[in-house]
């Protein structure tokens, strides 16, 4: 153990507390038990490590910070860990990687039903089965999920600005007082461009040269580690999953052909289904469908698209479509909080209410006339009219 806290006061003192993100305020810290589940490398560690510094700076050692990965788990148990922290007065244990750790939801919740004093929380992949696990946590856990940053949080972290979250409603209504008020201080052209690049996931704070290779390797350890390990796909039909990606990325968005997808990359409809689901789960690609209401694993998606702009980027073997960039970063800003859907009028049907149209600023709203609540997001626009709303202002959204 004394390894583990070694590293873990190492871990703090490096930790850099310049920029929080925003779901830090929104969590119940001194809930007895939280999750956070987000995709591999949206900052869920740092998030962690943060926290710590700053809610335990005058005693460091009622709190301890493990990362299941730990080569120290090869012969120690959790328990081990969580009997002898409570036994030096611990009180707040913070867990990492749990999906990493062996039956990790029995062991936690056998921890939180003996150790009634000690406080958890758990940091997981976006693929960690929390409510579905054979034992269910989601009756003890305050579960959270954590995206990669918005284009608000990028701008802040930029510039030094503060903007705070608008909300959808607040957006649609009021955007025409609240561009003034950001542009102001900043001009977002100057940002948006490198946002939607390399600015998604916080590396890009290690420097644009390794960004590439480190998103790659990201993606990498998603298909050949936490997809095999947490859904049980064989290693064996990896590259099957890599092509199905690269199909995506090629071509979203794009209505799938199940028949002919399932074809060409040598594998049955069930199979293929089940895999686009997988990737949805892990924050490699968002599956749309025309009622997001009772959605199986197994059922077709009407739509498909990249997760993120950065993952255009870097998979595409061309420079991606501007159209195809629009879109995707209005799904991505959307997905978050909100209920996204496929439309036929538009682009996306939002909370059952909102139809948004993604076009360039020259777009009229003819496409979207039929519809009762339709808007149009405009790139290359930074004041926006009535209901063609700035695109870049939809990233304000978290």
């Amino acid at each position: 153990m004394e390894r583990i806290i070694e590293q873990y006061r190492r871990r703090i003192a490096a930790t850099n507390q310049e920029f929080i993100r925003s779901i830090a305020d929104t969590i119940a810290w001194d809930a007895r038990l939280v999750g956070i589940r987000g995709a591999r490398g949206v900052g869920k560690t740092t998030l962690l490590l943060q926290h710590i510094a700053e809610a335990f700076s005058n005693n460091l050692n009622v709190a301890l910070y493990a990362s299941l990965d730990n080569l120290w788990f090869a012969n120690h148990s959790l328990i081990e860990l969580a009997d002898n922290f409570v036994k030096r007065g611990g009180t707040h244990l913070f867990l990492d990687e749990v999906h990493a750790y062996p039956q990790w939801s029995q062991t936690i919740k056998n921890i939180y039903d003996d150790y009634p004093d000690l406080h958890m929380v758990f940091t997981g992949s976006s693929l960690l089965e929390i409510l579905n696990a054979h034992v269910d946590l989601s009756r003890r856990a305050i579960v959270y999920t954590m995206q990669g940053l918005s284009f608000r949080e990028f701008l802040n972290l930029q510039t030094g600005e503060n903007f705070p979250v608008i909300s959808l409603p607040e957006l649609l209504q009021h955007h025409e007082t609240l561009a003034p008020e950001i542009v102001a201080h900043v001009h977002p052209f100057q940002y948006f461009s490198g946002y939607l690049q390399t600015g998604y996931y916080p590396y890009f704070l290690e420097g644009l040269d390794v960004y590439p290779q480190r998103l790659e390797e990201t993606v990498q350890m998603i298909l050949e580690l936490e997809l095999p390990q947490l859904r049980g796909i064989e290693i064996a039909y990896v590259p099957k999953l890599k092509q199905l990606l690269h199909i995506i990325s090629e071509s979203a968005p794009f209505i799938p052909n199940i028949s002919k997808l399932s074809e060409r990359i040598g594998i049955n409809r069930h199979t293929l289904l089940a895999y686009l689901h997988y990737l949805h789960e892990a924050k490699l690609i968002i599956c749309l469908y025309r009622d997001a209401h009772g959605i199986s694993a197994l059922q077709k998606p009407d739509k498909l698209y990249l997760e993120n702009t950065n993952l255009m980027y870097l998979l595409k073997d061309a420079r991606p479509d501007i159209g195809t960039v629009r879109e995707t970063f209005l799904a991505n800003q959307l997905s978050y909080g909100h209920e996204l859907e496929y439309s036929e009028t538009g682009d996306f049907l939002v909370d059952g209410q909102y139809t948004i149209e993604v076009s360039g600023k020259n777009k009229t709203r003819a496409q979207i006339k039929t519809a009762a609540d339709a808007y149009i997001a405009a790139d290359n626009l930074e004041y926006g009219n009535d209901r063609k709303i700035p695109l870049w202002m939809f990233g304000f959204l978290y």
